[in-house]
Formats: structure tokens, sequence, C-alpha cells
């Protein structure tokens, strides 16, 4: 019976081995002759693992010669505050050289670039289109078209990848929280990303980056994913990156998006909202929040951390909490900040919140651009 027992246990190991979900840079095999001999410069941060390793150890144990490391907001270790400008640096692990794609300059410079054959870019992302590493994600490319590089992109699977929906970006309102017109959810991983950037001449001038996809095993869009490196400072678990694209409208008002408590975008508040059952008060949290939003007060609004299976059911933004918070504000300073058109790409929501729409015809006016750009997104799609 102990036998049978051990046998039936090490055949249900082998199969949850033989169908984990492996992220591209796993898969070293596919791509070793691209980096075989070269100088390697790799964009990463505290998400760029693999089974508890960073992908700079796991290359460099693989033969690879690492050169350089390219970091995006939050830092190489992913320490910096949201907006916090990120220093160069020298790695203390590995001693390289760390090169901030978010402090003095946003894109790579070529003497940045100096004595790189190629560019690995391994970063989680989270669907999200005022996520910063996108941004990142296309100053790196084009630096690269620009200097002959090719980029190679280790993909990741996207915990928001199930869905599509919000706003299309409005050019004008483009900026690093939004640089494309897509939805701010749109349904794609980094690596397919990164085929729509190059294929829909979105690089300055035209150019091509010379873009070679790895791309991860055993993943499907549909699937739940479950992050084993928290992605940001202010999305430590799964809950947060779930609810994040309908939370982080809250950055754009008055009101608290969780900021300055263990469960960031997954509660919102604010001292003038009446009529609402739960309460929190921010606080200075070093490494997440030095001075969040209604820092000292108490905030009253939602705790949304049961939401997850609503959300992931409903495949759609939850519009319905800042409709809420809208109606429900009594404070005598103005809900809305000029941020909030950065956020939505487009001044149309705030226009529609503030006339007194309800979500259906604001849902309603986002459908023509949605369904332009489900076109689109079908032909990079890898997965």
């Amino acid at each position: 019976m102990r036998k049978k027992f051990l046998g039936l246990w090490c055949f249900v190991l082998m199969c949850s081995w033989l169908y984990a979900i492996t992220p591209g840079i796993e898969n070293f095999n596919m791509y070793a002759s691209w980096v075989e001999g070269k100088r390697v410069g790799v964009v990463a941060n505290q998400t760029s693992v693999t089974h508890g390793q960073h992908m700079v150890d796991f290359l460099r144990q693989k033969g690879t010669q690492v050169v350089k490391i390219f970091c995006p907001e939050h830092g190489f270790r992913g320490d910096a505050d949201a907006g916090e400008n990120v220093r160069d640096d020298k790695d203390k692990v590995t001693g390289l050289p760390v090169i901030s794609l978010y402090g003095k300059k946003k894109k790579p410079l070529p003497e940045d670039l100096k004595g790189i054959d190629v560019l690995i870019f391994d970063i989680q992302d989270v669907g999200v289109r005022f996520y910063t590493y996108l941004s990142t994600l296309h100053y790196v490319m084009e630096a690269c078209a620009e200097n002959q590089i090719p980029v190679i992109v280790t993909d990741r699977p996207n915990p928001n990848a199930f869905y599509v929906d919000g706003p299309v970006l409005d050019m004008k309102f483009s900026s690093f929280i939004g640089m494309h017109p897509v939805p701010v959810v749109y349904g794609m991983t980094i690596a397919e990303y990164a085929r729509m950037i190059n294929g829909e001449g979105w690089l300055k001038n035209g150019v091509k980056c010379d873009l070679k996809i790895v791309p991860c095993g055993n993943w499907n869009r549909e699937m739940p994913v479950e992050l084993p490196v928290k992605p940001s400072p202010n999305l430590p678990d799964k809950v947060s990156v779930m609810l994040y694209p309908s939370v982080c409208f809250f950055e754009g008002t008055v009101v608290s998006e969780g900021r300055g408590t263990d469960v960031p975008f997954q509660v919102f508040g604010h001292p003038c909202l009446k009529d609402m059952p739960y309460s929190f008060t921010p606080r200075s949290i070093p490494g997440m929040s030095k001075s969040p939003k209604c820092f000292g007060k108490v905030c009253y609004g939602r705790d949304l951390r049961d939401k997850y299976e609503e959300v992931r059911a409903g495949k759609r933004l939850r519009l319905d909490w800042l409709l809420e918070a809208c109606r429900n504000y009594v404070g005598t300073e103005p809900f809305f900040t000029p941020f909030f058109e950065k956020l939505a790409g487009t001044a149309q929501l705030r226009k529609d919140i503030e006339t007194g729409k309800s979500e259906q015809e604001i849902r309603s006016s986002w459908s023509p651009g949605l369904e332009r750009f489900r076109k689109i997104r079908e032909k990079y799609l890898i997965y």
C-alpha cells in the first residue's frame, strides 16, 4: 500500500512539474544561441526571478556574459516608492552597474548601450495601461532600434490578461503612464504588447526593433495567476493585482486608494465620504508609501478584499466604485484632480461622471474604441 501511495505521489509531482507555468526566462534552450558569446544587458527588477533565483544569477550560471542592468520605476530591488526617482547604482550582489530608467531619463542613451550586443527585457506586467513598465518597454525598444541592438522579451503570465475594458487612450493625453492608444485593461502579456508596439509603428520615426520573443509555457490567458513576487511595493498579493485596474482611478481624485495601509488598492475612502460602511487611517509605511494621501485622517469608504472572484467572473472594470464615491463625496475641494485625465486617458470619463451619466451610458461610449482595439490586438496574440 505504501509503495502504491508513493508511486501515485511521484506521478502527481511529475505532472505538476510538467505542466507548471514557466516564465520565458526559464526556457533557456530557446534563446541560448541568441546570447552565446554576446555581451548581454538586462532590463529587470525584483520580479525577474525563476524558482526563487534572480534572472541575472540564472543567466550567469548558464555562462551568459551579463554586463549591465537597467531598472524601471521602483528600482532594481523594487524598494522605491511610486513616482520616486531612482538613481544609477551598482548592484550590491553582482557588482554590475545599474542604469536607472526612472530618474534623470526614461530612455537609454547611446552611451548606456555601448558595449552591449543584445538586451533581455524580463519584467512582470499586470496588464494595465498606466503601469509604467510598458513605457519603459517602449523606450528600451526604441533606443535599441536606433542603435541596432536586438531585444529579447522573455514573457511572463499576465494576471489581468483574461479581459479587455476601459476607455481607449486619446493621444492628446499620452504620457509616461499611458503612451499608446489602448484601453485601461488590454488583455495581453508583455511580449504580446511588445509585438504590438513594433507592428503598429509606435516607435519614434517608425523605427522597427529587432524583436525576439521567448513565450512562457503551460499558460493561457484564462488561467488565474498568483505571482511569486509582488510586482511593485503597493501590489502585495493577487487581490491587489486584480483590483488595481479599477481602484487606481482614485489616484486621480481626493479619495485614498489605500496607500498607507496594509491593503493598498483593496480599499478606498476619504474623511468626507458619507454613509460608507468601512474606515481606515493611512499612515507612513517605508518602502510602500512615505506620504500617503489623507495621512493620519480617518477615511470612510469600502473594503473590497472580498471582490476578487466578482471581478474575475465579471471580466470588466468596476466603475461602480468610482461612481459611488463621487456621489457620496461632501468635501469642499474638487473630487477630481488634473491627474485623472492622464489615468483615464480621456477627458470624457470625468465629464460623463460629473454630468450624472449612468454606468451603462459611460460604457456604451467605450464600445467603438474597444472594438477597434480588439481587431488590432488579435494580430499580436501568442496564447
